[in-house]
């Protein structure tokens, strides 16, 4: 070998020894910046409580024993089709999408929902739904698939009947739906238009029908909210600022901290302890998923909304609940069923707590789209009214409380909440 090759290769040699001498140097750097002191400092326990805020604590989504379909790929794309069908309405112009639309966070944007008429609660939107053990604003569902049965023949929303849905999925999903669940029963001669819940007519029709028949019809119309539900449970919430945010805490990577700005840190710090958010607005979905009166004011005074409180009956003589016929859970598979507390006043008025995840891009606010800023909504805890119907849980100055203090916030302090509301925004994930 030449001392000119030898030298060539020791320059080589050097280059590669340089360069990964500076590749090092410059992790090394990184790391530093990365483990340089934490800017906003925590509590041991402030930072156990943004550690459970996180995203990735929801883990796996959860499986619904009432629903053996759910997972299966077949199932969700029958599901994604019958969600977006337009014929699946009394005037063939209403879908589930008319109101949960991918393009405005599965939700309308509206005060009431807005169907074949005008509803008289807010749309709440779909993702992180499979999360939760109960549906709907009064908790009035227990399963995603039962949830999805109720709007379809519901007068203000799809205003159809069970009936005439089966005829549409016997003729236009009839394959689709075999490859799912099976051989279709055999539904017999059916009338045009029946149901159980419809009109007068539409319920007499029900009546006259064959027991075979009714059994038939209702097995396809529960498979239908199955398949719908194998689509939404696929949705869910993406990581917000406020993920990374915590995340960079509890690792204590003080750059990561930058993500949220000084009035953010403020809103997030009154958010854990006088706004007395966290109370309610837990984990990482930021819901307990538990039904709360807080004196939000009714849209009509003369008759207020009983909530939970009438909730809980339509769910108990639900025949789609998780102890129903058409479940296919075990009994000892529905405890949340099971020990529902049938006699609680606190129930009364009493609405679910929603997540706060894109809260920001979901005005307006409440039940009954009440308040139209993020502002208002921090506002009336403040206030602490009292309740029209049943007791607020919030404490009133002056009042002696078991389980709250009075919320004091000053109109600075406010502001500062509602714009760290905004980091909670991330991106809507759909997956296979």
């Amino acid at each position: 070998m030449s001392h000119v090759t030898i030298r060539l290769r020791t320059l080589w040699q050097l280059k590669v020894v340089t360069a990964l001498a500076t590749m090092l140097l410059t992790a090394l750097a990184a790391q530093a910046m990365d483990k340089a002191p934490l800017r906003d400092k925590w509590t041991v326990q402030d930072v156990a409580t943004l550690a459970s805020m996180r995203l990735k604590e929801a883990g796996r989504r959860p499986f619904d024993p009432s629903n053996a379909y759910e997972q299966r790929t077949e199932a969700a794309t029958l599901g994604r089709a019958l969600f977006n069908d337009t014929r699946l309405s009394k005037n063939g112009q209403v879908a589930c999408a008319s109101c949960h639309s991918a393009d405005t966070q599965f939700q309308d944007g509206k005060q009431f929902g807005q169907g074949i008429g005008t509803g008289k609660r807010r749309t709440m939107p779909v993702m992180g739904a499979v999360h939760s053990p109960f549906l709907f604003w009064d908790g009035r569902k227990d399963s995603l698939w039962s949830q999805a049965l109720g709007p379809m023949e519901d007068a203000a929303e799809h205003g159809g009947n069970r009936v005439r849905f089966v005829k549409l999925v016997h003729t236009y999903y009839k394959e689709q739906y075999q490859a799912v669940f099976g051989p279709m029963p055999a539904l017999g001669k059916l009338p045009e238009n029946a149901s159980p819940s419809g009109s007068e007519a539409e319920r007499a029709a029900w009546s006259a029908m064959h027991e075979s028949s009714r059994e038939a019809v209702n097995r396809v119309f529960a498979n239908m909210g199955k398949a719908i539900a194998a689509f939404e449970r696929n949705i869910s919430y993406g990581e917000s600022r406020l993920d990374q945010y915590a995340q960079a805490t509890v690792a204590g990577e003080g750059r990561g901290q930058e993500v949220l700005t000084q009035q953010e840190v403020r809103g997030l710090r009154l958010f854990l302890t006088k706004g007395q958010c966290i109370t309610c607005h837990n984990g990482p979905l930021l819901t307990d998923h538990a039904f709360h009166n807080t004196g939000v004011p009714p849209i009509d005074q003369a008759k207020p909304d009983r909530g939970r409180a009438e909730g809980l009956k339509k769910l108990l003589h639900d025949e789609f609940n998780c102890l129903g016929r058409y479940s296919d859970a075990k009994p000892e598979q529905c405890g949340e069923l099971q020990f529902l507390a049938t006699n609680d006043p606190s129930q009364l008025a009493a609405f679910r707590t929603p997540s706060l995840r894109n809260v920001a891009e979901r005005a307006p606010y409440m039940h009954a789209g009440q308040l139209s800023t993020l502002e208002q909504v921090l506002q009336h805890y403040a206030d602490s009214p009292k309740a029209v119907l049943g007791h607020s849980e919030l404490a009133r100055p002056g009042e002696k409380h078991a389980e709250r203090q009075t919320i004091r916030l000053s109109a600075s302090e406010i502001q500062d909440v509602a714009v760290f509301l905004g980091t909670l925004t991330g991106p809507v994930v759909q997956t296979k």
